[in-house]
């Protein structure tokens, strides 16, 4: 068997792996550089593929919005990194004519960084906050008058010089997004009036999302080529658009030109060890060692050990996916294999 190795623990370093991962959902360095993917995302909704019902009832309450003239809902986007939750908010500020200001949660680490973005907030302007489940508990308590009255309360001076000071705000939307619903506090995530779920995208449409973004880099792919990338993609079109670039840099050294072939995207998903489900190295030493240990549950930490990787980046990215596709459960005592697991494991060991 040459795709799953028998020992696992002579793979490369935690952090090589991490940076040689094409098949991360999270964005990665060359995703915040690629000026490509960032100048040509979708900016209205009827340019944004997949996602229908969700753009259906997010275009009833702007439409709703401006004709009532009135500030729309805030909104709460959560699932998994790479599903277009920022693109969203664009497009939400674009239908409803307006601006959109865009903050990092990880980035508003004072109270006065809030402050001091919705102090410069005008009316019916739309404030997206990403990761919003890593705001502090300070920041999340100037928020709650900020969402429901528009208000700031704020307490200056100290000892007996402290007095109460009250700041009416224009009326705004937060868009707020999140990866980890869980992890947002109840005070918060109730006064968000609209939330919705981004669900992983059927092949047809990451197959249509990667033909889009092929016209505008000027490469030709036939409709092979781009299927076997779509169902290799983990249903996330960040990954698509990164393992499409990976094959227009091959054709475009090995064959000279821009014509992403089949053989050229199967060259790709080979030195990348990318099967046709869109696992790689890293999924396939866990599922293996979970398969060399099938005798009961494995706790997660003795499978980071196992592994040289860090528990978090298993439980969040790793095992997800995993589980999304029925290789993989979690019990109250640790990780096992299912059934579709082990025929995994065996076909590869017949290969």
């Amino acid at each position: 068997m040459a795709i799953i190795s028998s020992n696992i623990n002579e793979s490369n370093s935690p952090r090589s792996k991490k940076e040689l991962r094409i098949v991360k959902s999270e964005i990665l360095p060359e995703d915040k550089s690629d000026a490509q993917v960032i100048s040509n995302r979708p900016k209205f909704f009827n340019e944004f593929i997949g996602h229908e019902k969700l753009k259906s009832s997010l275009k009833i309450s702007i439409d709703a919005s401006l004709f009532r003239n009135e500030c729309l809902d805030h909104i709460l986007l959560y699932g998994q990194p790479g599903l277009g939750k920022t693109t969203l908010a664009l497009i939400v500020a674009n239908e409803m004519n307006t601006k959109c200001k865009v903050i990092n949660a990880s980035s508003l680490e004072r109270p006065r960084d809030i402050v001091g973005l919705l102090l410069g907030l005008k009316e019916n302007e739309i404030l997206f906050i990403d990761e919003i489940h890593r705001l502090s508990n300070l920041t999340e308590e100037i928020l709650y008058p900020a969402l429901e009255d528009f208000k700031l309360d704020l307490t200056i001076g100290a000892s007996r010089g402290t007095r109460c000071r009250t700041i009416h705000l224009p009326k705004f939307t937060l868009i707020g997004a999140t990866t980890k619903l869980a992890s947002i506090s109840s005070p918060l995530r109730d006064r968000f009036g609209i939330c919705q779920k981004l669900y992983l995208y059927s092949p047809e449409d990451l197959q249509k999302i990667i033909f889009n973004f092929s016209n505008l880099i000027n490469i030709v792919i036939d409709e092979e080529a781009s299927l076997r990338l779509a169902l290799c993609s983990r249903g996330t079109p960040r990954i698509a658009l990164r393992l499409l670039k990976r094959s227009r840099d091959y054709s475009q050294v090995i064959k000279k030109n821009n014509i992403v072939t089949i053989e050229i995207v199967e060259k790709v998903l080979n030195n990348q060890k990318i099967d046709h489900r869109g696992l790689d190295e890293i999924d396939r030493s866990f599922l293996n060692y979970l398969y060399k240990n099938n005798c009961g549950p494995v706790g997660l930490e003795s499978i980071a050990a196992a592994l040289s990787e860090d528990s978090t980046m298993l439980e969040f990215i790793v095992e997800p996916y995993l589980i999304q596709l029925g290789l993989i459960s979690r019990t109250s005592r640790g990780r096992v294999l299912t059934p579709s697991g082990e025929n995994y494991i065996n076909e590869y060991h017949e290969l």
